[in-house]
């Protein structure tokens, strides 16, 4: 056996021959899916392949086309939005009561 395929990287897998004859064949393991930075969900409308073969892959494919998209799932992002909206104006109001 070849010492590369002595790693984790590729999977075992025990094949039997025609003739009989048992070897072994070695793939490389699949990649896991695109999960959310925040609450770790699987992104949908995104690609999981090996880095390879997202290179031949079209962007439209690799990302969603939104802020944060192919990062961040929708649900986290709106939460996000309202998080920054709600504390943004709170500052505002605080600024302006100073300045009085």
């Amino acid at each position: 056996m070849e010492t590369r395929f002595r790693s984790g990287t590729y999977k075992k897998i025990k094949v039997r021959l025609p003739s009989g004859r048992r070897t072994m064949h070695f793939v490389k393991r699949k990649v896991g899916p695109a999960l959310c930075a925040v609450c770790k969900t699987k992104l949908p409308g995104v690609a999981s392949e090996r880095a390879a073969k997202m290179r031949k892959i079209s962007m439209a494919k690799k990302t969603v086309s939104r802020a944060y998209g192919g990062y961040m799932c929708a649900k986290c992002l709106r939460n996000k939005i309202k998080q920054e909206y709600i504390s943004g104006s709170s500052i505002k109001k605080e600024n302006d009561i100073k300045k009085d």
